[in-house]
């Protein structure tokens, strides 16, 4: 990727990333005192709904998920995001991967916010927050050159690993999903909605998601370049996704005093699994030999953490 290119990418990604910053501080920071009052839908369904701080009237289960999810990304995405790129302009090729992951984590989290959330002060934060993101991670994915990625294949990328990561990930969302839609099919009271005019969760994750896993998979079996980007890609997204529900279950447990452990465990688990085989997968990315056949010192920068 030439400079001008990685400038951009930061520039652009730099920006979204202190939105979102922003955003989840203020998510943290600003939640009020959580009082509730119950809300009688549409639908004939009685939700509490959140009547102070910057989440007000959304349910309560809902904010304290949020709350979980702003930790994380204020805590761990905006960072990483914020030293991947900078070691992105230095010419780390890695840095590009793993940044390609951190700002699909910021593409996914505000595509989700701007619409689920009840309108208030941060909508237009969300909004920039996803034009700024998508438009840095398609620069970035523009700027990529995927035949760079020469990984030593039968040796320390995990292909198989990958695969079966891939496989699990649909098994997982679709395990959790698709039960939901068809058990509310035709239903009038949902109580999945909490309060919400539909299922805004399984649109992101069956829409997106699981397609991205099954072609990430297909790709990696099959060798094709643009499979060792995606698995990075969907490596470094997985680790803080997962991340990020724990600490929405954990967080909405000491909200509503209801703590779903086997969930916890599952993501917990997958967090823990997509770091390990992210490190691995970017660790055999080989770096790109200079004319005298030794590995550029730009493209020698160190991987940042995920």
């Amino acid at each position: 990727m030439d400079q001008t290119t990685a400038r951009m990418v930061a520039l652009l990604g730099g920006l979204a990333a202190v939105l979102a910053g922003v955003a989840s501080a203020a998510g943290v920071l600003l939640r009020g005192d959580l009082a509730t009052t119950d809300f009688v839908t549409v639908r004939g369904e009685v939700v509490p709904m959140v009547t102070d701080g910057i989440y007000r009237f959304n349910a309560e289960g809902l904010v304290a998920e949020g709350i979980g999810w702003d930790i994380v990304t204020l805590l761990v995405a905006v960072p990483a995001t914020l030293v991947a790129l900078a070691l992105l302009t230095r010419g780390s090729f890695r840095a590009g991967v793993v940044s390609a992951g951190l700002l699909a984590y910021l593409v996914y989290q505000s595509a989700q916010y701007a619409p689920y959330w009840a309108l208030g002060p941060l909508f237009p934060v969300y909004v920039a927050t996803l034009a700024l993101s998508v438009s840095a991670l398609g620069l970035l994915l523009y700027g990529l050159d995927v035949d760079t990625l020469r990984v030593r294949a039968n040796r320390s990328f995990p292909r198989r690993s990958v695969v079966a990561y891939s496989a699990a990930v649909v098994i997982i969302l679709a395990g959790l999903w698709l039960p939901v839609v068809v058990g509310t099919w035709g239903r009038t009271m949902v109580d999945q909605l909490q309060g919400a005019s539909t299922l805004v969760v399984p649109v992101f994750d069956l829409g997106l998601l699981v397609p991205l896993a099954i072609f990430t998979g297909l790709a990696v079996a099959h060798k094709l370049p643009v499979g060792y980007l995606l698995s990075s890609i969907i490596l470094v997204k997985g680790a803080t996704m997962a991340l990020a529900i724990a600490s929405m279950l954990i967080v909405e447990a000491n909200i509503t005093g209801e703590l779903v452990l086997p969930p916890l465990v599952i993501f917990t688990v997958v967090a823990v699994v997509s770091l390990a085989l992210g490190r691995q997968a970017l660790g055999s990315i080989e770096l790109p030999a200079s004319p005298g056949g030794r590995a550029s010192a730009a493209a020698a920068s160190p991987m940042p953490a995920a």
